[in-house]
C-alpha cells in the first residue's frame, strides 16, 4: 500500500461520492466505513449512524472521504487525472461524472456533482501536444485550447493538418 493518498473533504455527501465513483471506474472497491455515534455530537454535529470516513479503491488507487462539514470547499487547484485509452473512455467518464450533475469546463477538464475537479485525457492529446511536428503541435493544441470534452479525432486531425 502506497504511503501517500488522496483525502477529500466533503460536507456531507461523501457516501454518496464513493458509490458513484465506485461504480464509475473498473477494478474498485469499499475498503471501510466508519460512521458517527452519538459520543462527541455536540462537537460534530453529524447524526449517529450518518458516514464519518470511508476508505475505498478507484482502480487501484486508495481515496480516503470524509464528512466533515461545509468548512473546505473544492477548488480547480487539485484534481483527479483521467488517463484514457481513446474517444470511448473519454466519452464514459466524461458522461458519467461531468454530465450527470456536473460541470464541464476547459479542455479537458470538469467538476463532478460534488465539486471534485477531474480531467479526461486521451492519450492522444500528448501524442498530439507533445508530437515531433512543431506545426502540428501548435495547430493540435490551438483546437485544444477551444473544446470542452477533448475530441480524439479533431485533435488528430489538427495535428495532421487536416482539420
Amino acid at each position: 500500500m502506497p504511503k501517500i493518498h488522496p483525502f477529500l473533504w466533503f460536507d456531507d455527501r461523501a457516501e454518496e461520492a464513493m458509490d458513484l465513483y465506485v461504480s464509475v471506474f473498473p477494478n474498485s472497491k469499499v475498503l471501510s466505513v466508519s460512521r458517527y455515534s452519538e459520543a462527541g455530537q455536540e462537537i460534530h454535529g453529524r447524526p449517529p449512524g450518518s458516514l464519518m470516513t470511508a476508505d475505498f479503491e478507484l482502480d487501484g488507487v486508495r481515496v480516503t472521504a470524509l464528512n466533515g462539514g461545509p468548512l473546505y470547499q473544492f477548488t480547480e487547484a487539485v484534481s483527479f487525472v483521467i488517463d484514457c485509452e481513446g474517444q470511448a473512455e473519454v466519452d464514459h467518464y466524461w458522461g458519467k461524472l461531468g454530465l450527470e450533475g456536473g460541470e464541464p469546463g476547459r479542455c479537458g477538464w470538469l467538476k463532478d456533482r460534488f465539486g471534485v475537479s477531474w480531467q479526461v485525457v486521451p492519450r492522444q492529446l500528448f501524442e498530439t501536444i507533445g508530437g515531433s511536428d512543431a506545426a502540428g503541435r501548435n495547430r493540435a493544441m490551438t483546437a485544444m485550447m477551444k473544446m470542452g470534452k477533448l475530441d480524439v479525432a479533431a485533435l488528430e486531425a489538427a495535428y495532421a493538418g487536416k482539420d
